[in-house]
């Protein structure tokens, strides 16, 4: 195995570990990403657009979680990784806090260094996720 395969098994590892630790409500995906990580929304939603790490955790990711009656529950359908890119392909699923279920399709481009993720890219369908925002006030 060459060192370039050997640091991305290492990627993906880490990238199952986190998504399989959201799944099992023990941590979060977002774990894995660096201090001074940068988190782009791809799309037209009015959310859409990068982030500094701190930022997007108080401004997305904490508001949407206050939306779910319970964590979203992500099914992986595939983690690739190229030098230090990992791209996972995975659906997530939960029920909002007024009982009607969220479910939307992700691809994320996660650009790592040394283990955390520096730069993310995010794409999915904004208008399921636009619906959730507008559907639950918080």
């Amino acid at each position: 195995m060459t060192q370039e395969n050997s640091k991305e098994a290492r990627n993906k590892a880490l990238v199952q570990a986190a998504f399989d630790s959201w799944r099992d409500g023990t941590g979060s995906a977002f774990d894995l990403l660096d201090p001074d990580a940068e988190w782009t929304i791809v799309g037209s939603s009015p959310l859409s657009r990068t982030y500094k790490k701190a930022e997007f955790m108080k401004d997305v990711v904490a508001p949407f979680n206050a939306r779910l009656a319970s964590h979203a529950v992500p099914h992986i359908h595939g983690i690739y990784a190229d030098g230090d890119m990992v791209v996972i392909l995975y659906d997530a699923t939960a029920i909002a806090i007024d009982g009607i279920p969220y479910s939307n399709r992700y691809a994320w481009f996660l650009q790592m260094k040394d283990g955390k993720v520096i730069k993310g890219t995010a794409f999915f369908d904004t208008r399921f996720y636009d619906a959730l925002w507008d559907r639950v006030k918080i």
